[in-house]
């Protein structure tokens, strides 16, 4: 377990699949959601994710879930996935009451740091849905580039949510380390 600015990261276990579903979803789905700033309910209403996808990335002997604690409570989860020369960035939640106070910032920098001196990569990507400008221009402010490369949302698939919208897909974004 690594401490960083009072956080404790640590791998996710299979103790805290249920955890770490109720924060995914509170931070961007329903009502709960809309006291933090990266809610999607407005265009997507359904499941963020369940407890199956949450143990697979748990499980995928190339990823590690990162979760956050404060005073020993869950405040934050991430993913990270080794592909190759780069790492993918995913599955990031910060509880919608935390959101907006620089939380953010330090845990994708010291989860950038980790892929760094883990895998060794040279880059980090993540896919963000297209319309949500207000997040991509934060990520932007970290370093990340829309690189325009997009990929379909997946309609039909009631996993990843029910669209409230017709114009729903993923763009590639990009960071480049040093």
């Amino acid at each position: 377990m690594e401490t960083t600015a009072g956080l404790a990261f640590r791998d996710a276990t299979d103790a805290d699949v249920d955890t770490l579903v109720a924060l995914i979803e509170s931070a961007y789905r329903g009502d709960d959601s809309r006291a933090g700033w990266t809610t999607e309910a407005d265009i997507l209403e359904g499941q963020r994710t369940d407890p199956e996808g949450v143990l697979a990335v748990i499980k995928s002997p190339d990823s590690r879930l990162l979760t956050v604690e404060r005073d020993g409570q869950v405040v934050a989860c991430c993913q990270l996935e080794h592909r190759g020369t780069h790492a993918y960035f995913g599955m990031f939640a910060v509880s919608p009451g935390l959101q907006g106070g620089g939380l953010g910032k330090v845990i994708i920098a010291e989860a950038e740091r980790i892929a760094r001196e883990t895998w060794g990569v040279t880059e980090m990507h993540m896919t963000v849905i297209s319309v949500r400008e207000d997040l991509i221009a934060w990520y932007e402010r970290r370093g990340y580039r829309r690189t325009g490369q997009m990929t379909p949302f997946p309609y039909g698939d009631e996993r990843f949510g029910l669209p409230r919208r017709e114009d729903l897909q993923f763009e590639l974004l990009v960071k480049k380390f040093a």
